[in-house]
């Protein structure tokens, strides 16, 4: 077999091959295998490899369509593990067979609930980066009215650099765009002033870049305004960006709380809730995370999509489309070709400007 990273074009037909970490997550085949054959069975132009322990894939799964397909592994990395350590001794592990099918042009998109470090390294080390990709990003559909927004980097790169940020604002766009089919999605900093440029000097440098960009870049988004109608995709360090995810939950979570206190509190309460139920289930239906199925790492050879260590079932199924449409866009090569688009425009104002600045140096005497 060819061991050289498969090309990151678009898949020649409309269906893909999605490679499933079977093993990964908190709850394992029992919840990834029922979920992954809902998506086999919505979609059979799709084939669903299943990566893991056969037996306990084959328990999970019973009678398997034809468009699914187990591929073995013999280990797994568990939760507690040191990513890096457990790469290095578990070669046979389910991530890490799912990430060499996606090298190899076996599979176009890859999914796994399980360890996110592990997941990370084994997609940049197996897969690899994309040409021109300094550090990938992880990204996340975040709910508001109407259309998702996407929040990137949330986990991938604390220490980021403006021309990182510049490339995240590229690949979440394009993601925005082919994934979540936003138009020309407007692109924002997250920051603490909505002024254009106020920020840090990483900031002031990621602004400069972005408006020389090309795409459809707003300028900045405070906190306060992330849910609303500002930006679609909100781009920041992933410090920042998993404290705001992390928040997000948190606080939607705590308000749900509340309420169901109040309305277990008295009769009053209770009929209240009988009044409100419609209107609870349509709020309810706007913070259903499960939808977004997963946070695409955007920068490498191929679909990868990471979802949460909790998915069961239903949200397995959505994160299977989220990858099947990534790979079926293109996104990997889109993202390819717009940062060597990006390279080639920088490289061309540099020399404009090299070339100016030796105009000014020139001595009278040698001018005509």
């Amino acid at each position: 077999m060819n061991d050289q990273p498969a090309a990151s074009g678009t898949p020649a037909s409309g269906g893909v091959r999605i490679a499933v970490d079977a093993m990964g997550g908190d709850h394992g085949p029992a919840e990834i295998v029922p979920g992954a054959l809902d998506h086999a069975g919505a979609h059979p132009e799709d084939q669903v490899l299943l990566i893991g322990l056969e037996a306990a894939i084959r328990a999970a799964a019973g009678t398997l369509p034809p468009n699914a397909t187990i591929v073995p592994a013999s280990q797994v990395i568990e939760m507690h593990e040191h990513p890096a350590l457990a790469l290095r001794e578990k070669r046979d592990a389910s991530i890490l067979v799912a990430s060499d099918l996606v090298r190899r042009g076996e599979a176009d998109a890859l999914i796994t609930a399980g360890h996110t470090g592990a997941a990370m390294a084994a997609a940049i080390l197996r897969i690899g980066r994309l040409p021109g990709v300094d550090r990938p990003a992880l990204a996340v559909q975040m709910i508001r009215t109407g259309a998702p927004f996407v929040l990137l980097d949330i986990g991938a790169n604390p220490d980021s650099t403006a021309e990182n940020l510049a490339q995240y604002a590229r690949m979440g766009a394009i993601f925005a765009e082919r994934v979540l089919g936003i138009p020309e999605p407007r692109v924002a900093l997250l920051s603490i002033g909505e002024e254009k440029g106020k920020g840090d000097l990483r900031i002031q440098r990621a602004t400069e870049l972005l408006d020389a960009s090309g795409l459809r870049f707003v300028g900045n988004v405070e906190g306060k305004d992330v849910t609303g109608d500002l930006a679609d995709v909100v781009v920041t360090d992933a410090v920042t960006g998993n404290v705001v995810l992390k928040f997000f939950e948190g606080l939607s979570t705590f308000i749900f709380d509340l309420f169901r206190d109040e309305f277990r509190r008295s009769l009053r309460g209770r009929l209240a809730y009988l009044l409100l139920r419609p209107g609870i289930a349509r709020i309810r239906d706007v913070f259903d995370y499960e939808k977004a199925g997963g946070s695409p790492l955007l920068g490498v050879r191929g679909a990868v999509i990471i979802t949460h260590g909790r998915a069961k079932r239903r949200m397995i199924a959505f994160g299977l489309g989220v990858a099947a449409e990534t790979a079926r866009t293109g996104v990997p090569a889109l993202i390819e070709e717009a940062l060597r688009e990006d390279a080639a425009r920088l490289d061309a104002a540099g020399a404009g400007a090299e070339g100016r600045a030796e105009e000014t140096t020139l001595d009278p005497e040698d001018t005509p």
